[in-house]
């Protein structure tokens, strides 16, 4: 070996060295999403190493339900989770856990999808309706649509059978007649021959949905974990509404969501759209999540709640600063 070569062998090796420190010292994250368009930024972010840059490796699980959601988080499974806002609510309401939100996303993109059957909300008197849950999120939201129609809740069926995707394949295969469904699922739906009975944000107004939320023990132990996550996954947003990168970000959907090009482009158009897209900068919608905790006292009883005893944006407001 000439004196050139072990230059070359020597750098090499003390690069590989420090490139396994690097991995090393990575803080190592679990996360759990339901399996849809709002995880855009989640996805720019790992494809584009804007969580790597800032030492953090990040696994992002797909949920089944709602209630393994909340109980990976509660058993510290998962350090975050990105769920509908009323998931926290539940946690520290029914389950007794301090959690908060740290940060906003989007207003659902739900719409209610019946089956070729249902031809008017009066059809779907005596049949059964799919939910994750049935006292979280967004049940209240088909709950409080059909009510607007006039149909109380004791005029129908609740069954709970988990996520969006299980929502949409009980609809197809005859579990059930109606459902909140949001893309890809809403678009594959209407290509299916399901009904679109419009949308939760013309019929409820403004409503705070997707949002992460962590247990407040974590989120104070791991101050600085937390902010660098929130960069991270805002610098993800921000690289996703960027329609120079609509190209890529149409194939992070392909690719993370197993979803044929023309609707991926589809949930693009609809995540980027200036109103009733993602929020700009996960910016969050104070009316809107008075209007979640007054469908939850609605549906569920109780005195009214305040928004503030649910979050801490705290964190959020340091990674904005610092972006």
């Amino acid at each position: 070996m000439n004196r050139r070569e072990a230059i070359i062998g020597a750098a090499t090796v003390a690069g590989a060295a420090v490139f396994a420190r690097r991995a090393s010292a990575q803080t190592r994250l679990t996360i759990m999403v339901f399996p849809g368009m709002p995880n855009l930024p989640l996805f720019a972010a790992q494809a584009n190493g804007f969580f790597a840059r800032r030492d953090l490796a990040v696994e992002i699980k797909y949920a089944p339900n709602s209630d393994e959601q909340r109980a990976g988080l509660a058993d510290g499974r998962f350090q975050l989770i990105h769920s509908a806002a009323d998931n926290a609510v539940a946690m520290v309401e029914m389950a007794k856990v301090d959690v908060a939100i740290v940060i906003g996303g989007d207003d659902s993109f739900n719409h209610l999808f019946v089956t070729p059957d249902i031809k008017s909300y009066a059809d779907i008197k005596g049949r059964t309706v799919l939910v994750d849950a049935p006292n979280t999120a967004y049940a209240f939201q088909l709950y409080a649509m059909l009510k607007q129609q006039g149909l109380a809740k004791g005029d129908y069926v609740v069954k709970s059978v988990g996520g969006t995707t299980a929502r949409l394949k009980g609809m197809q295969d005859g579990t059930g007649v109606a459902a909140m469904v949001n893309p890809p699922f809403s678009i594959r739906g209407a290509r299916e021959g399901l009904r679109d009975m419009g949308s939760a944000a013309q019929a409820l107004g403004a409503y705070q949905a997707g949002s992460a939320v962590v247990l407040r023990a974590w989120a104070q132990q791991n101050q600085d974990t937390l902010v660098r996550y929130l960069q991270s996954y805002l610098e993800g947003l921000r690289w996703s509404l960027d329609r120079a990168n609509k190209d890529a970000a149409v194939k992070l959907y392909v690719e993370k969501l197993n979803l044929p090009a023309d609707i991926a482009s589809q949930c693009y158009d609809i995540a980027g759209q200036p109103k009733g897209g993602l929020a700009v900068d996960g910016a969050f919608d104070m009316e809107g999540f008075r209007n979640v905790l007054k469908l939850r006292t609605e549906f569920e009883g109780g005195p009214p709640l305040s928004p503030e005893k649910y979050l801490d944006l705290s964190y959020y407001r340091k990674a904005l600063a610092a972006m």
